[in-house]
């Protein structure tokens, strides 16, 4: 299984930031998403920015 992350560097916002984050399910990585999303950036836990972060996930390439 492929492991999914979501980089703070390609998604829009004011504040400069280089934060990864990585997690099995897409259920984890958007609770972590957010997290840092609402502690960090200052955002509203709202369904548009759950939608908008979703958007934003990637599967990492295999490490073999």
């Amino acid at each position: 299984m492929a492991r999914k992350y979501i980089d703070c560097r390609d998604y829009k916002g004011d504040v400069p930031c280089t934060v990864a984050i990585s997690a099995d399910t897409d259920e984890e990585l958007l609770e972590a998403a957010l997290q840092h999303g609402v502690t960090v950036h200052g955002f509203k836990d709202t369904p548009e920015l759950r939608s908008e972060l979703k958007l934003e996930f990637k599967e990492e390439a295999s490490a073999m």
